[in-house]
């Protein structure tokens, strides 16, 4: 095991990790920006290392400073929980280089996954249905007609090395097409410097379906079940539950047992999420995250697994703690992210928190690095806690999460809370009867 981690990430998923930590008794060292020098996370570390001042660039995504912050405290492994460096392969293979572990997958396997055309052809390869589509990155106006008649319309053009919703442009007709790659490979260079793009069938009213899987490195994967997390704005998730009132038993094992034999045979090592676009009964990968995710609490609350607990063990070597017969699936969860933002125009509200107060109640879990007099800094993601509730079946969760965002007070600024108080009381959310477009038909028809 670890003698000491170092977790090169900020907000909830630093203090997530650093919890996890001590309750395997590894030391612990933080790494901030100036911005954050008051964060939670900071005040509860073992150590801490500041490693520049705000901007992202210069500080969390800055590689030189983290490996030097390693190299200091005489750190043996880093957690960089998720965004930032979590998939950047760079930072893996640096870390590998200098005897560093990184608790995660192979750069090889972020560099497979994070291009999107090579983790289709990948996941092709694997035996996970794919979206139909162009085989690769499509760049001349004439192929792209082709592959658009050849599959039917409408389609979306997506950028290869894209994510958040940046380069994604449909095109319902022949005439739409022009216009929409140019500006897909647009968006996709000016915001990842590169401007491969593909296309796949756009799928009208698809849920977003996404299996959590683990690979011990060796041979061997399982997965954790499903989670559904439909509820987006801008392609950006908002809401999250597991399992999916979408999905049967059946369906489940199906998907669940191809995504497992997949990350075994890819020989794959630590947590990892494979996205899926589901409709009319049929699974369409997206895209793999080799990451934890956001809404992975959700997870944790219907098969009681520390899936952070599970990263460190495989990463040290230990293996996996279970087999695919140990999972068992109890009850439902939910999970809403709540960001500092205007709950209508969404637009970020920074500033200070002047009084911050947790619901709680059995199976009421609250993830969050804020606190009362605690300052939202401008200059990173707005997400201020995670709200997870979980319950017997969902009926029953939606009750407590009711309940719960009822009791859930953060004075100061402007939050997405009204929001999800709105969304629980909605009889189409009620009873599980939405998919990817539903949150933004339903913003448009509030305004």
């Amino acid at each position: 095991m670890f003698q000491k981690i170092l977790i090169a990430n900020r907000g909830e998923i630093a203090l997530r990790v650093l919890r996890a930590c001590k309750e395997l008794g590894i030391k612990t060292v933080v790494v901030h920006s100036t911005a954050d020098a008051d964060a939670m996370h900071v005040r509860l570390a073992d150590e801490s290392v500041c490693i520049g001042p705000p901007p992202s660039r210069d500080s969390y995504l800055n590689i030189h400073q983290i490996v030097a912050a390693c190299e200091i405290t005489g750190a043996d492994a880093v957690h960089p929980g998720y965004g930032f460096l979590s998939e950047n392969a760079k930072f893996a293979d640096i870390l590998a280089a200098h005897n560093i572990t990184f608790i995660g997958p192979s750069g090889d396997h972020i560099r497979i996954m994070g291009d999107k055309i090579e983790a289709k052809r990948t996941a092709k390869r694997l035996g996970i249905p794919v979206v139909p589509g162009s085989d690769g990155a499509v760049s001349e106006e004439k192929e792209a007609k082709r592959v658009a008649a050849e599959i039917g319309y409408p389609v979306i053009i997506k950028a290869s090395a894209g994510g958040g919703g940046r380069g994604m442009k449909v095109a319902r007709t022949e005439a739409d097409l022009e216009v929409a790659l140019a500006t897909a490979r647009s968006e996709a260079g000016a915001a990842f410097g590169d401007d491969a793009v593909y296309i796949e069938k756009y799928l009208e009213k698809p849920r977003h379906i996404e299996l959590q899987v683990f690979g011990d490195g060796a041979g061997r994967g399982v997965h954790f079940g499903e989670r559904d997390c439909s509820l987006q704005r801008r392609h950006q998730k908002v809401w999250e539950e597991a399992n999916s009132p979408a999905l049967n038993e059946e369906e489940r094992a199906r998907i669940g047992g191809i995504c497992a034999n997949a990350v075994a045979d890819l020989g794959y090592s630590g947590a990892g999420t494979i996205e899926f676009l589901y409709e009319n009964g049929e699974f369409y990968f997206i895209e793999m995250n080799t990451r934890l995710q956001v809404e992975h609490p959700v997870t944790e609350a219907i098969t009681g697994i520390d899936l952070v607990h599970e990263q460190i063990r495989v990463a040290s070597g230990g293996g996996l703690s279970v087999r695919q017969e140990d999972i068992k699936f109890n009850g439902h969860a939910i999970e809403c992210r709540i960001n500092a933002e205007d709950p209508r125009t969404f637009t970020p509200s920074p500033g200070t928190i002047t009084h911050f107060h947790t619901p709680g109640g059995l199976g009421i879990r609250v993830d969050s690095g804020v606190y009362s007099g605690y300052r939202i800094p401008p200059y990173y993601d707005s997400l201020i806690g995670k709200l997870i509730v979980h319950g017997r079946n969902r009926v029953e969760c939606m009750m407590r999460l009711r309940r719960a965002l009822d009791e859930f007070v953060v004075d100061g600024i402007k939050t997405t809370l009204p929001l999800f108080r709105d969304l629980v009381g909605n009889s189409d959310i009620a009873n599980g009867d939405y998919d990817i477009h539903w949150l933004e038909k339903y913003l448009a028809k509030t305004e």
